[in-house]
């Protein structure tokens, strides 16, 4: 397992949260490793979409990971000597012993794991798991059709499956750990300035903490929304309480492997 704080500590040069061929990128591997060497960063890891139970067009297939290792394998033969290349998923957490601790995620070789939560149950079949991820568009329609227009019910659910995924552990770094937080905010205006929501942020920031995890800075959608995640409000939070980070890109092309993230390691270093 790699020392992940050390990395951060040495260098603003990394990104630990790419996809590409084998889930949702839009590009392969190599060209996110060519581009990496031309901003002259030192660390790069790649984080597929891990399998998942729930029907997803974007999550890779267990008969894929054997193919993403010898890919891996490939490119540390070709480039190792110039740059330090991981091996990585973004583990979906869907259920009870449905995520990053479950053993077929435990026995890979990988060199860290990102726990994250893209898909809750659906207000009346809670085996129908629904993604609250992506384009406000599908969101706007998943809402009535899954969740009857209850935007409380999808907020509340996201942060508690959550909350059981940090319980359950298996990983190493939060992803995105507020990501409902825009599409809710468009659904309802304001919503994320609630009291109640701040709760909940508030309520898994310290179960985090308490869990020794590493929180993500996740800055994907800065330049399309304005927005991070956690949302820059929180940025404070983080450092008033020394909290573990990493600042990923999330990047699905190579030219936005650094998208947004110098702007956010600057904005986190004026908090005070």
């Amino acid at each position: 397992m790699i020392d992940l704080r050390r990395i951060t500590q040495d260098t603003d040069l990394y990104n630990l949260h790419t996809h590409t061929q084998f889930c949702d990128g839009h590009a392969p591997m190599e060209d996110f490793v060519v581009e990496a060497l031309a901003l002259g960063f030192t660390h790069l890891g790649f984080t597929p979409h891990s399998p998942v139970s729930a029907e997803s067009p974007v999550n890779m297939t267990r008969e894929d990971v054997l193919t993403y290792f010898d890919e891996m394998s490939r490119l540390r033969e070709t480039y190792g000597q110039r740059i330090h290349l991981y091996t990585s998923m973004e583990i979906d957490y869907v259920g009870e012993g449905d995520g990053p601790a479950d053993e077929f995620f435990k026995q890979l070789p990988l060199d860290y794991r990102i726990g994250s939560v893209h898909f809750i149950p659906a207000i009346d079949d809670a085996s129908d798991m629904v993604d609250i991820d992506g384009k406000f568009e599908g969101f706007k329609v998943r809402m009535q059709e899954k969740f009857h227009g209850d935007i409380e019910y999808v907020v509340r659910t996201f942060f508690s499956q959550m909350m059981a995924m940090v319980y359950e552990g298996g990983f190493d770094i939060v992803g995105h750990m507020d990501k409902i937080g825009f599409n809710a905010s468009q659904y309802r205006e304001g919503i994320d300035d609630e009291p109640w929501y701040d709760k909940l942020v508030m309520d898994l920031f310290e179960n985090i903490m308490d869990h020794h995890l590493i929180i993500e800075i996740n800055t994907k959608a800065w330049l399309q929304r304005n927005r991070y995640y956690p949302n820059l409000k929180y940025f404070g939070l983080l450092k008033r309480f020394n909290a573990p980070i990493v600042v990923n890109s999330d990047a699905h092309y190579p030219t936005l492997l650094n998208s947004g993230r110098m702007e956010a390691i600057k904005l986190l270093n004026a908090c005070k």
